[in-house]
């Protein structure tokens, strides 16, 4: 049986034939599609970038930020308790650090323990300062380096400035010190040897028996924000540390390589000299004239030798003496 052939095709093509009304319809009907489309992609391209401008300069200087002008852009952290300690007192240390603050340039955030007390869980009022610290870092997104200080210490030298005095890397790289116990007298976990300034995240002292966290240094890095984190763990805060977060700090220095890798020692007397009342003493720790920062370390402690306050008037007498501080 035979089967039919397909039909022969042509040689040569057909000319080129008119296109129908309804693929030329079809044409324009795309290619204004594809205008519309560009146009509402630039519509709302536009709008994001000026909703974004906008909402800079509402998180920016224009909604009362204060953007720190010095070459470091430093923000001081002082965490108040107007719940333990009086007005005078208190109205003292603001002033303290607002005169030092606007000699160099740099930004203050005071800070009310009463604020965090919600997220404390319960653990004491001076785990406070860790979400202290992480709130001046959203409120302060231009600043570079973040400096707690204590409310029981005084800055009693205002000439020294933190760039000069620490953060400055050769002078940073003279101060620190390397292959010592992190947790004195003798523990095991050592400050690495081969660290240089450069690399340095947290700048912190250590007295006779701990890191203090009453005067230390951070920089703005992802670095630091992990440190935070790790260090207000819901864990460490129920733990009931004696010494609360500084021990829990010494805790995750020793026990976290990647912290240590990015902490600098600096000699106590650089910022955080103490107060012969205080605790913890070692044979250099103890505030001498021309320091830095001179420390009340301990006096809220029950069995104090002497109050906050009472430590507090001491050292504001003479620095009203010698740098013409207004009595308050």
């Amino acid at each position: 049986m035979q089967f039919a052939l397909p039909p022969r095709k042509p040689s040569h093509n057909p000319p080129f034939a008119r296109p129908s009304h309804s693929s030329i319809t079809r044409r324009r009907q795309l290619k204004a599609a594809a205008v519309l489309a560009i146009v509402i992609f630039t519509f709302f391209f536009l709008v994001s970038r000026l909703f974004s401008s906008s909402s800079s300069a509402i998180s920016g200087p224009a909604a009362g930020e204060i953007v720190p002008s010095g070459a470091t852009n430093v923000v001081i952290i002082t965490v108040l308790d107007d719940e333990k300690y009086s007005d005078k007192y208190i109205q003292r240390i603001k002033q303290n650090r607002e005169d030092y603050a606007q000699r160099h340039g740099y930004a203050n955030f005071f800070a009310s323990t009463r604020e965090y007390l919600p997220y404390l869980n319960g653990a004491p009022r001076s785990w406070a300062i860790v979400p202290a610290v992480r709130h001046a870092y959203t409120l302060y997104p231009h600043a570079s380096h973040f400096f707690h200080l204590s409310p029981h210490a005084l800055i009693m030298n205002p000439s020294l400035s933190l760039a000069s005095h620490i953060l400055d890397k050769k002078r940073l790289d003279s101060l620190m010190i390397k292959d010592k116990p992190v947790v004195p007298p003798d523990s095991v976990i050592k400050t690495f040897s081969h660290l240089a300034a450069k690399d340095v995240d947290f700048i912190i002292t250590q007295d006779a028996e701990n890191l203090n966290p009453g005067s230390f240094i951070l920089r703005r890095t992802e670095w630091a924000q992990y440190l935070l984190d790790a260090w207000f763990d819901p864990l460490y805060r129920s733990y009931n540390f004696a010494k609360a977060e500084t021990h829990a700090l010494d805790h995750i220095i020793q026990w976290h390589p990647t912290l240590l890798a990015k902490l600098a020692l600096v000699p106590q007397r650089i910022m955080n000299g103490y107060t012969p009342e205080s605790p913890s003493l070692m044979p250099d720790s103890l505030y001498n004239d021309g320091d830095f920062i001179v420390r009340f370390m301990g006096c809220d402690a029950p069995g104090a030798k002497k109050n906050c306050e009472q430590q507090m008037e001491t050292y504001w007498v003479r620095l009203a003496r010698d740098q013409k501080v207004p009595e308050i």
